[in-house]
């Protein structure tokens, strides 16, 4: 799984600081949805988030369309609100980034002001901890659905009874397609200073990011990539093999976290094709695991 924070998740500032200390996880939080709130999209933003993930495409990069994974910008503080808000406060700093999956209606289109709200779906203890699933929707000023997307956080050494709610939908991939060759492989370079530009326009300025010597003080080898800066990586390997001239045509990507990539490192995404579109994952140069169960849905596959 891959480390989603360690400090404050962006915009959780004030909510922490005005949280009692509870020591139980939330039930009465699932299935509250937040307040809705709106997120103006600005053509700069959107255009220096495809430049920040090294996006390929020319809609994207020109401002036309909004890059897919960029559909977490708008999302990123009322997630965090409605998911830590559930969280016993001596483990919402404990919080590993499982999985995220984005169902897209259709793409953003910056410049349009969306409306955006989240809850926590459900709650589930294990052996080694507490995952809570949060579910964010997002819509246009017509009230018109754009995405959903599920972000499941798993808090390391919680401890929790409950099996309340829902998991987040299934995409695990299917071990049959070891026995024949990927469809596609796609190798892809991280830069070094891509954490620094990713930061700014995704507004994740967390510093195991950032700042060398804070992540190895977190117990990593130094900076490590965002985790949804590896997703976009992946979204554009995926489009790149079947989709290269509509990237619009990309209706569901779906990964499980399982290692943080470093910059500097080059990433291999393997590819077999589905009925709908691939299923897929991404190796680093050192043979690491770091996305799994990778599912990608393409209009028209």
């Amino acid at each position: 799984m891959h480390v989603a924070s360690s400090g404050h998740w962006p915009g959780t500032r004030p909510l922490l600081a005005l949280r009692h200390a509870k020591r139980e996880f939330d039930t009465g939080a699932v299935g509250r949805w937040s307040d809705e709130t709106p997120f103006p999209v600005p053509v700069e933003r959107a255009i220096a988030y495809a430049k920040a993930t090294n996006d390929p495409f020319a809609a994207h990069l020109d401002g036309t369309l909004a890059p897919p994974v960029f559909a977490v910008v708008p999302t990123l503080p009322a997630l965090a609100q409605v998911t830590l808000a559930a969280v016993p406060e001596a483990l919402a700093m404990r919080i590993l980034h499982g999985e995220q999956d984005f169902r897209l209606h259709r793409p953003i289109v910056p410049g349009e002001t969306l409306k955006v709200r989240a809850k926590v779906v459900g709650i589930h203890g294990k052996s080694s901890g507490v995952i809570v699933t949060s579910l964010a929707e997002t819509r246009d000023a017509d009230d018109q659905p754009v995405n959903e997307q599920y972000f499941s956080g798993f808090f390391r050494g919680g401890e929790s009874p409950l099996q309340l709610g829902e998991t987040a939908p299934g995409h695990t991939f299917d071990e049959a397609f070891r026995n024949r060759l990927a469809d596609f492989n796609v190798e892809q370079k991280f830069d070094l200073d891509q954490t620094f530009r990713y930061a700014e326009p995704a507004g994740d300025p967390m510093p195991i990011h950032l700042d060398d010597e804070f992540a190895k003080k977190m117990g990593l080898p130094g900076i490590i990539m965002h985790g949804l800066c590896t997703m976009a990586f992946t979204s554009h390997a995926v489009l790149s093999a079947v989709a290269s001239e509509h990237p619009e045509r990309l209706k569901r990507l779906a990964v499980r976290f399982s290692a943080p990539g470093r910059p500097g490192q080059v990433m291999t995404t393997s590819m077999w094709r589905t009925t709908d579109g691939v299923t897929f994952e991404s190796v680093n140069d050192e043979g690491q695991v770091l996305i799994k169960d990778g599912l990608a849905e393409i209009e028209g596959a």
